[in-house]
């Protein structure tokens, strides 16, 4: 639905930019690179987030030092920021779709920025843990609308190319955190881990501004499900809490049941209530089309595959004797891999299908997988498989979401995009927790035999996602019964010409 929402009281007295999407300059809007300009500002957020989440756990032993606590402890500054993000997504999105998603965006930097600013100052694990809660929120309300704004910003022809930037920016955060984070944290000290969003964010803030378009198409929502919310935090928390207590917690084993339990009674209450909700949280039509479920467990896999590595290959390599250092250097292939295939594999790939695409690079990571399964792991092998690793799980994910937004309608681009996003934090806590199981478990106790165990998780995985990416055909119909692969618009999706609602006289934005 376009044009503005009806503004309720409350939000009538607020400023104008806190509730209202502001317009482009002309001059930007009317550049025949506009859309470019969007995409490279949301890949400042791409960029953060994956560079805080690979940062954050080189602070655990400074932060047990500090604060004189265990490492369960510690590790609850990483938990907590993912079973926030996980359970917000969506609601977030969905909201997003109603009010505006370069709105959201924009606030959900500026949460971002100050949270963390307030985790660099943090007196105490237990005040770091809750700025950490913050800090999750604004990264949901990045996370949500990053797909959404890429895809409604970028020519339908230029979408899979653009997608394919922002997860160039991610496998670069990626890449870097090791680097970064142990710099700061050896020179500095751990507070400047969070400090450095700092600078990073204001950049972000005043880019959106200027460049992001505002929403063309909106959902109006008469008000948001709380219930089905509440519902999904509970299914998802109790999901992630009972997958970490397997992983090595002290958490008795009716504890670890009784997690399980809630998730799936939550599960079931969340969809029981979507179906009844008068303005469900998730539209459920949206999951019988067969590119969008499917899409959506490729993105779990992908990312479970993607982060196991990273808990697995340090641990192999230390455990024979290598240094940190060189666990980090050989852990760096597996991003920069990723980039190349999201990059390279547009102009390699020219003419070929998403499907074809997501089958070819899910096909290449688990090959990769399988060679890891049965080459020595040692670490020129190990660098030379996470490599092609990343190289297939980079051509597979800028196509598989591309599947997915184009399947989804116009007026649900946030909610959509929350999905993949929340696909791929749940991915990314299975692929650790997994590992850290697989290794628990392994018969020498988390050596090499625990490896192969691990591997063949992983591989398991990735077999799952060839799985879905062949599954995930085109010429069904999608949730607004037209044909699927002819994205929904309200309007061009071309720079010059484009307009959007809001404007004076309904001008252009």
């Amino acid at each position: 639905m376009n044009g503005e929402l009806t503004e309720r009281p409350v939000l009538r007295r607020l400023p104008a930019v806190l509730v209202q999407e502001r317009p482009r300059p002309d001059r930007v809007r009317e550049h025949p690179r506009a859309w470019w300009l969007a995409v490279a500002t949301v890949c400042f957020g791409a960029f953060m987030g994956q560079l805080d989440a690979s940062v954050v756990t080189l602070t655990y032993g400074s932060l047990g030092a500090e604060f004189g606590t265990s490492l369960a402890a510690v590790e609850w500054v990483s938990l907590a920021y993912l079973l926030t993000l996980a359970a917000l997504l969506i609601p977030v999105g969905r909201f997003a779709d109603a009010r505006g998603r370069k709105l959201l965006y924009l606030h959900g930097f500026g949460v971002f920025v100050v949270a963390s600013a307030a985790c660099g100052l943090a007196p105490s694990l237990g005040t770091l843990i809750a700025f950490r809660v913050a800090q999750a929120a604004g990264a949901a309300m990045m996370q949500a609308n990053s797909v959404a704004l890429v895809v409604t910003s970028a020519p339908a022809e230029r979408t899979r190319g653009a997608l394919g930037v922002q997860a160039a920016a991610q496998a670069l955060g990626l890449a870097l955190g090791p680097t970064v984070g142990g710099a700061l944290v050896s020179t500095l000290g751990w507070r400047w881990v969070f400090g450095i969003n700092v600078p990073i964010g204001i950049v972000a803030l005043v880019a959106g501004h200027y460049l992001l378009p505002r929403t063309r198409e909106r959902n109006q929502a008469r008000e948001l499900d709380r219930a089905g919310a509440v519902l999904l935090t509970v299914a998802t928390t109790a999901g992630l809490l009972g997958v970490s207590a397997a992983s090595g917690l002290p958490v008795p084993e009716w504890g670890v049941a009784a997690l399980f339990a809630v998730a799936v009674a939550g599960g079931w209450a969340f969809t029981a209530r979507q179906r009844r909700a008068p303005s469900p949280l998730l539209d459920l039509d949206l999951l019988r089309v067969r590119a969008v479920s499917a899409g959506l467990a490729g993105a779990l896999g992908a990312y479970l595959v993607l982060f196991g590595p990273l808990v697995l290959v340090p641990i192999v390599l230390t455990g024979r004797g290598s240094s940190e250092l060189l666990a980090g250097l050989v852990l760096t292939a597996l991003p920069a891999g990723f980039g190349a295939g999201a990059v390279g594999g547009e102009p390699l790939l020219r003419g070929t299908t998403d499907r074809a695409r997501g089958v070819l690079g899910a096909g290449t990571a688990a090959a990769s997988l399988a060679g890891m399964l049965f080459l020595p792991l040692s670490p020129g092998w190990l660098a030379a498989q996470a490599a092609v690793l990343g190289l297939g799980l980079g051509v597979f994910t800028p196509a598989n979401n591309a599947l997915i937004m184009k399947a989804v309608p116009a007026r649900w681009s946030g909610t959509g995009g929350g999905l993949v996003n929340m696909a791929r934090s749940l991915g990314t806590a299975l692929g650790v927790a997994l590992v850290a199981l697989a290794l628990h478990l392994g018969p020498d106790g988390g050596r090499l035999d625990g490896a192969r165990w691990a591997i063949a998780v992983l591989l398991a995985a990735s077999a799952a996602t060839v799985a879905a990416a062949w599954a995930a055909t085109g010429g069904r119909t999608r949730a607004d019964g037209e044909p699927d692969g002819g994205r929904e618009t309200s309007g061009c999706r071309e720079p010059e010409g484009c307009r959007e609602p809001g404007g004076e006289g309904g001008g252009p934005g």
